[in-house]
């Protein structure tokens, strides 16, 4: 059958509805466009850093995912994972199996930007043949929105606390894909929730049929931590990439391409208005922040088209 986005976008779900996942979260919808990526007839073996997507998922003995899931501690899901895909290595090569799976492993940027980052380096560096998906929400959100490195500058979080004496976090994000990319992996892929879903959805198919080591890194929005009205979920990720807050782009075999260039890119400031975090920074005489902010979009910006020779 000839290859059709509405045929496969209308796959059954492997993320059964009825799970506590707040409403206008980004997380299942990210789980939901990963595994939908999949043939029917395909077997995943998934895990899943402690996180609020897991606690929301998986409340013994009840479950949402139909693939075998392991509930990983909060740092060792690309290690917990890429065990699982050696030892099927193994089992397959003394002829204990004969079944062919896809390795998966979910991770929130707490559990992958910061605390999980060493495993997860270790298992992309030994070229496991697996996906590490970051559902990147920008906080520590499941254990009360502390900051993370995924945080953006300037962000209102309760570690990093807006005030008289404080304008919210004061470092910039950190850049994983680019590091990602450094291992020299065959896939990293960067993504968000727009208009039809074509874009996750097609870079969730490359990278699981990738043959070695891939990394998707998702904007998930959370509306409790951003605070945004649920309803916003879509408007917020559109607004995100055309801002260039939040760039669309692939590295395929070392070959960095971008997947969308806004025609009229947007200021920072109608990202960050709608959110409820950055409320701080629309007060008289902090138009600075909003500059620094813009100045710091236009960097990476630039420095993105070069590497896609886009510039």
């Amino acid at each position: 059958m000839a290859y059709s986005l509405k045929n496969e976008l209308n796959k059954p779900e492997r993320l059964a509805c009825g799970h506590r996942m707040c409403a206008g979260c980004g997380a299942p919808l990210a789980v939901r466009g990963v595994l939908r990526a999949m043939d029917e007839d395909q077997k995943a073996v998934i895990g899943c850093a402690t996180s609020c997507l897991e606690v929301s998922t998986f409340m013994y003995p009840y479950t949402s995912w139909k693939d075998s899931f392991i509930h990983n501690a909060f740092e060792n899901s690309a290690a917990t994972v890429s065990g699982v895909e050696a030892a099927h290595k193994a089992m397959l090569r003394k002829g204990k199996l004969n079944k062919d799976f896809k390795f998966i492993a979910f991770g929130g940027d707490g559990g992958t930007y910061d605390i999980g980052f060493q495993s997860l380096s270790g298992a992309m560096e030994r070229g496991h043949d697996m996906v590490y998906v970051c559902y990147d929400n920008g906080a520590y959100m499941n254990t009360g929105t502390q900051r993370s490195s995924a945080t953006p500058q300037f962000a209102d979080t309760t570690t990093t606390p807006q005030g008289s004496h404080s304008n919210g976090k004061i470092q910039i994000r950190k850049d994983l894909a680019s590091v990602m990319a450094a291992h020299d992996i065959p896939y990293i892929a960067q993504t968000t929730f727009v208009k039809n879903f074509k874009d996750l959805h097609e870079k969730s198919k490359k990278a699981l049929d990738k043959k070695g080591a891939a990394y998707l890194s998702i904007m998930s929005p959370c509306p409790r931590g951003w605070r945004y009205p649920s309803e916003m979920l879509m408007e917020i990720c559109q607004l995100a990439i055309d801002t260039c807050y939040w760039p669309m782009f692939e590295v395929e075999d070392g070959k960095w391409t971008l997947s969308y260039k806004p025609k009229n890119k947007r200021p920072i400031e109608d990202f960050l208005r709608p959110q409820g975090r950055f409320k701080h920074l629309f007060k008289p005489g902090n138009e600075h922040l909003i500059a620094e902010m813009q100045a710091e979009v236009d960097r990476k910006w630039d420095e993105l088209l070069v590497r896609c020779g886009e510039k």
